[in-house]
């Protein structure tokens, strides 16, 4: 059996309020396969974005350990994880997060100006990001110019141009029209089957969950 891509072990989660402990996560154990789109659903306040942000060292667990591709990340300094994240995680948010002042191109351009990439090789990896997600054809656009369904893709375009090891979307089509939508879980899917991205997004749209290989489901903090 080929290690598992993601180790989740005995995984907790807590934060305080003033003295008080509110438990997100309960004693997670699971694995994710490489090559695996996973789909975790639940309802509000079920701990998936905390999941989602311990997975991808922006938080840390309170307990246990996580391990992504046999580095155990509970276990690295803030230097060390930041440095990780940057080259291991590529990640999609409900809002998109690109900034207004830059073209296309240059908000997927972005993740690459601190690797030590020339100019004229983050161009091409710029170049074949946006190509992949079908938006060759606006490389010099503002967000404004651009439909929402657009600027997602965009993000989807910064998120996979260092290609990383892993691919995280917290409610990728939270914020767009059903066509949209579709399009962007249906570009979710070919990134996974074309180029072997293993992905894991958080929805709340069972029609969103439909592409993924595998659904698991969050409640009040335990995998169910």
């Amino acid at each position: 059996m080929a290690e598992p891509l993601v180790k989740i072990r005995n995984v907790s989660k807590s934060y305080y309020r003033d003295s008080q402990e509110i438990p997100v996560l309960r004693s997670l154990n699971f694995d994710i396969p490489q090559g695996e789109f996973l789909a975790l659903m639940g309802p509000s306040g079920s701990g998936k974005t905390t999941l989602l942000n311990l997975i991808s060292g922006i938080d840390r667990p309170s307990s246990g350990e996580l391990a992504v591709a046999g580095e155990n990340i509970t276990q690295l300094s803030d230097g060390q994880l930041a440095k990780w994240r940057s080259e291991h995680i590529g990640l999609v948010f409900q809002f998109y997060n690109l900034l207004p002042v830059l073209t296309a191109f240059e908000n997927v351009e972005l993740p690459l100006m601190l690797t030590k990439l020339s100019r004229a090789e983050r161009r091409k990896h710029v170049e074949t990001a946006l190509s992949i997600v079908g938006l060759a054809d606006r490389v010099k656009h503002y967000p404004r110019q651009l439909s929402g369904g657009q600027e997602q893709r965009v993000a989807i375009a910064r998120a996979i141009v260092s290609d990383p090891t892993l691919l995280l979307a917290d409610e990728p089509t939270g914020d767009l029209d059903k066509q949209s939508a579709e399009d962007i879980m249906t570009l979710l899917s070919r990134l996974n089957k074309e180029f072997g991205k293993t992905i894991i997004v958080v929805t709340h749209d069972p029609r969103a969950a439909d592409k993924a290989h595998l659904i698991r489901h969050l409640d009040k903090g335990e995998l169910t």
